[in-house]
């Protein structure tokens, strides 16, 4: 017989919503569980350099900084377990959920924390490049491309607002879209197609990143004309892929409400879905910021809500 685990609070999913919702969980006595999912620590895991995480002066790793948050987990009295869940059941108290190894939890409440990923051109350099010059966050790294020359890869509103945002930064911003025009709304259309700062280049996609491997860098982009194939190489030491996210929300369909693009709907200054006693924190939840410090914020709010729920209703 599988085995059963009752709780106050099933977490799923880690990363910095998950490992704070656990912090803030197992010190109010909760004694919390903790299913790591796929990519434990989720997204930091395979960021390099953390200059914009509050408390520290020097540039930190993520894999390390989630190490931390993990290890604090387990300090305060976090149960951890290295598996997947595969079903949950909102429709019936105490929740339920079973995973791939056959555990079986039942819980008060549960608090979803699997995040979301950036979706990627998915082309063998890119992956040889990604965070030694190619990036999915320009809030997250822009940062580091002082006075460079940077393209950005997309046509809806998160690529131009990455683009415009860069302009911060770099020497020079090129945007570079598949499409003969934007899918992005109007007025941020006017605003890049304005800035001085910025080139657009139509109908084109990126066909290799090139680069140095001494020290490993960015150096350029080859592009591919979508309509006659006609190569050209532009220069540019940073890349950031703006072609949108895709949460980690498709085990919950159909349990609770979620938007068109599959985020999970929580009321305002809240965390909680459309199921009370089911909170959702971090990416998942958040299309806008994505950022490690308003995920870890979101799960500290779950942890609080959890509480009050349990306490008003157990």
């Amino acid at each position: 017989m599988n085995k059963l685990i009752t709780t106050d609070v099933l977490i799923v999913g880690s990363g910095p919503a998950g490992y704070t919702a656990a912090i803030y969980a197992a010190r109010a006595n909760l004694k919390p569980h903790m299913v790591s999912g796929l990519e434990p620590g989720g997204q930091l895991t395979i960021t390099t350099d953390v200059e914009n995480y509050p408390g520290f002066g020097d540039v930190i790793q993520g894999p390390w900084l989630m190490e931390q948050m993990k290890e604090q987990a387990l300090k305060v009295g976090t149960e951890f377990h290295n598996d997947i869940i595969s079903k949950v059941n909102f429709a019936k108290k105490p929740f339920g959920a079973i995973t791939d190894s056959g555990l079986r939890f039942e819980s008060k409440t549960i608090i979803i924390a699997t995040g979301a990923q950036a979706r990627w051109l998915n082309i063998e350099s890119e992956n040889k490049y990604k965070g030694f010059g190619i990036s999915a966050c320009a809030t997250c790294d822009g940062f580091f491309f002082k006075n460079q020359n940077i393209i950005v890869v997309g046509g809806g509103n998160s690529a131009v607002e990455e683009a415009l945002y860069l302009t911060n930064f770099a020497s020079k911003v090129t945007l570079v879209h598949r499409r003969d025009k934007l899918r992005a709304e109007k007025i941020l259309q006017d605003r890049l197609l304005n800035h001085p700062k910025i080139d657009v280049i139509w109908d084109h996609k990126v066909k290799e990143f090139i680069g140095s491997d001494e020290p490993l860098s960015l150096k350029k982009i080859k592009l591919i004309n979508v309509n006659n194939e006609n190569e050209k190489i532009i220069d540019a030491t940073g890349a950031f892929i703006a072609i949108g996210h895709d949460p980690a929300t498709s085990l919950f369909k159909n349990q609770i409400k979620m938007d068109k693009e599959n985020y999970i709907i929580t009321k305002a200054d809240s965390t909680e879905t459309s199921v009370k006693g089911i909170f959702a924190a971090g990416d998942v939840k958040d299309k806008i910021f994505r950022q490690a410090v308003t995920a870890a914020g979101m799960g500290c709010m779950a942890a609080l809500e959890a509480e009050k729920f349990i306490a008003e209703n157990y």
